[in-house]
């Protein structure tokens, strides 16, 4: 009996030891998997709206909200404020848990919803189900302009994500980001390991992971995180004053401008019910940013006593732990947003040109992420603001308005400063440093045309590109096969007896001045074909020649192609600016086979490389939303 005992007892310790290592091996496997958004959430039951005096208001940590809180006066509506003479009153309360958020939407403590579109998107089928609850994105207030993607020297393109480990806050604003810049190398989210943390900043932040985790090569932080792990948005950091050795900003939203769009969104029951009050609301969100704009720019050239109050304000709300200081943290934070203003929303909802970066565009990928990425399991659409903003609230208010998108302006690149960075990056051999992302077409020998109908998928990466990493250029490099040009140098060397040659066809080898020379050492030929080494004035056919007329038929062929996407996107009345793209010859310079010894290995040479590229605030002029 007690010899069964013992057994019974072995064995169930053994099953109790199996079953913790099963269980550990389980938690270790999911602890970063994704949850669909409504587990997160949990059940909450759909009430009416019933806290109406005064309506509650949430915000998040962000730039944008300095254009509410100086319209409201602070927290609580102020007499004399632009919300109070609208007949508004407001509390706003903190809204970075946006689980949180949602929960207060569903049960009607709120009917607004405050956070960036693809946040809104995670929630879709939880606040969607319910037609009480659909969400209305009313109004767009800011494009982010200081977040970033900050990693390790294993990431220098966006394509170096492959197969990483990547910190990045649940739920929260850089999510959209991660997924643009995954859809830019063509990755899916299950080729990259995704860590999800609790905070946006913070010790339980990405950043604070980032900096603890040599095994995470890469994080989502905003600016002040991103200031301590690199030391600047150009710096690499070095390890000293907590900065991380070797990190850099691989991509912020700088360049990658028209990832992040902040919005407003409220519940549907309360929009019919409201609208003259969403419209009132909203309006005064815009005056306000319009007030700050004005604020700031004169603070940055003299000072102004109204800033420096609002910095103060906002210094109180968030807490001196979040905004340490007024002029690096309140007012770089305020510095990392571009404000919309009425332009903006106009663009934003009614333009029909604006289709990747205006509403349809969000509310499509928003959608493809929630589902694809497991947020949700079925689509449910966002509704548009069929708010007028040419409406008397609106125009007899702001200062900044146009009528209609054909009023917007749709330059914005600098063409010969663009054109000069992208050379000079060229010659100084610094552009694969600038370059985020690159790849090719391949063209037949002497074509000179490019049918959308062969390269529509290319083309329609391109004009995606332009559209969401709207502060970068696309180089159009035109690429020519070297293989003429070394045929005519090899004759005119061995003619006028600059180049020996020993050997059998197949395996000849070269001499230049009693020297070993290979004719794969193309920077060096370049070189001595620029110094005309082996013209002696006689030749009928020189290699300078030859290589000119190649760099020539490169140029040609990258205008002819930046040519055919500018036509494409315009039969397709998407909205493009033709001076981003900018068609640059690169010749022989940059072959795939330096040498080629057949036809398919010259093939390999004839390209069209596009590259996104990184290019300096001085290259791009002022939006129609810098108002």
């Amino acid at each position: 009996m007690k010899k069964h005992f013992r057994l019974a007892c072995k064995l169930n310790q053994k099953r109790t030891l199996f079953c913790l290592i099963t269980l550990l091996i389980f938690l270790a496997l999911h602890a970063n998997a994704q949850e669909l958004f409504s587990d997160a959430v949990g059940t909450v039951p759909v009430r009416e709206v019933t806290a109406t005096t005064p309506w509650t208001v949430p915000y998040i940590t962000w730039g944008g909200e300095a254009a509410l809180f100086h319209a409201n006066g602070g927290v609580t509506t102020r007499p004399g404020t632009i919300m109070a003479e609208l007949g508004m009153n407001l509390k706003l309360v903190p809204g970075d848990n946006f689980e949180q958020q949602v929960r207060d939407y569903l049960s009607g403590k709120t009917p607004f919803l405050r956070g960036t579109f693809r946040m809104i998107a995670q929630a879709s089928e939880v606040v969607g189900k319910d037609a009480r609850t659909k969400p209305v994105i009313f109004g767009q207030l800011t494009w982010s302009a200081g977040d970033h993607f900050v990693g390790r020297s294993n990431i220098r393109k966006i394509s170096d994500l492959r197969n990483k480990k990547i910190a990045i806050q649940k739920g929260g604003p850089h999510v959209g980001m991660l997924y643009d810049m995954l859809k830019t190398a063509r990755l899916s989210k299950s080729q990259v390991e995704i860590v999800w943390v609790d905070e946006l900043t913070g010790a339980k932040g990405p950043a604070e992971r980032f900096r603890n985790d040599a095994t995470i090569a890469g994080c989502f932080v905003i600016t002040p995180d991103m200031i301590g792990l690199t030391g600047g948005p150009e710096n690499t950091g070095t390890g000293a004053e907590g900065t991380v050795k070797d990190a850099r900003v691989v991509v912020s939203t700088a360049t990658l401008s028209r990832s992040i769009a902040d919005v407003y969104a409220c519940r549907k029951d309360f929009y019919d019910a409201y609208k003259p009050f969403v419209e009132r609301f909203f309006a005064g969100y815009l005056k306000g940013a319009e007030e700050v704009v004005t604020l700031k720019k004169a603070y940055e050239r003299s000072g102004s006593a109204k800033y420096t109050q609002l910095l103060t304000m906002m210094q109180n709300i968030y807490g001196k732990e979040v905004l340490p200081t007024l002029e690096e943290d309140a007012h770089g934070l305020i510095a990392d947003c571009t404000f919309v203003g009425q332009p903006g929303n106009i663009s934003f909802f009614n333009d029909p040109s604006n289709t990747i970066t205006g509403f349809e565009g969000f509310n499509k990928a928003g959608l493809d992420m929630a589902v694809n990425w497991g947020f949700a399991k079925q689509r449910y659409a966002m509704i548009p603001s069929d708010l007028n903003f040419n409406a008397p609230t609106f125009k007899n208010l702001l200062a900044t308005t146009v009528t209609a998108p054909t009023q917007l302006k749709q330059t914005r690149f600098k063409k010969e400063t663009v054109r000069a960075e992208i050379e000079s990056f060229n010659e100084d051999a610094v552009l694969d440093e600038k370059t985020l992302i690159s790849f090719t077409i391949q063209f037949d020998a002497n074509q000179d045309t490019f049918s959308d109908a062969k390269y529509q998928e290319e083309f329609d990466r391109v004009v995606e590109l332009a559209s969401k990493y709207g502060n970068a250029a696309i180089a159009i490099k035109g690429h020519s096969d070297p293989s003429r040009t070394l045929s005519v140098l090899v004759k005119t060397g061995l003619s006028t007896g600059i180049l020996k040659r020993t050997g059998t066809r197949g395996s000849y080898r070269y001499f230049m001045e009693g020297k070993s020379f290979s004719l794969e050492d193309t920077a060096n030929l370049i070189r001595l074909i620029q110094q005309k080494k082996f013209d002696d004035g006689t030749n009928v056919e020189s290699p300078y020649q030859v290589m000119r007329a190649a760099l020539k038929l490169s140029e040609q062929r990258g205008q002819a192609v930046k040519d055919a996407i500018i036509a494409y996107a315009r039969r397709k009345n998407a909205r493009i600016d033709p001076e981003q793209i900018v068609p640059v010859g690169v010749g022989i310079k940059e072959p795939v086979i330096a040498k080629p010894t057949s036809p398919a290995e010259a093939a390999e040479n004839r390209r069209v490389e596009f590259a996104l590229i990184k290019v300096s605030a001085e290259a791009v002029a002022a939006s129609d939303f810098d108002f």
